[in-house]
C-alpha cells in the first residue's frame, strides 16, 4: 500500500517510512543524519520516529 501525500496526520508523522524518498529526505533534514544512518537506525529500533529519534541521541 502506498502513502496517501494528502493523509499527514498523527499516524504519518509519527512513523518514519524509508521506501519512500520524500519521506527519507525530510527525516534526514528534520534529525540531522545521512539515508544511510537513518535506515541503520530504522532497521535496529522500527520505523517509530519518536524510538528513532531516541535511538540516535543514545548514538
Amino acid at each position: 500500500m502506498s502513502d496517501n501525500l494528502k493523509n499527514n496526520g498523527p499516524q504519518d508523522r509519527a512513523r518514519i517510512n524509508v521506501h519512500e524518498d520524500w519521506e527519507v529526505r525530510h527525516w534526514t533534514e528534520a534529525l540531522g543524519v545521512t539515508k544511510e544512518e537513518l535506515e541503520r537506525a530504522v532497521q535496529q529500533v522500527g520505523p517509530s520516529a519518536e524510538a528513532v529519534r531516541a535511538h540516535l541521541k543514545r548514538q
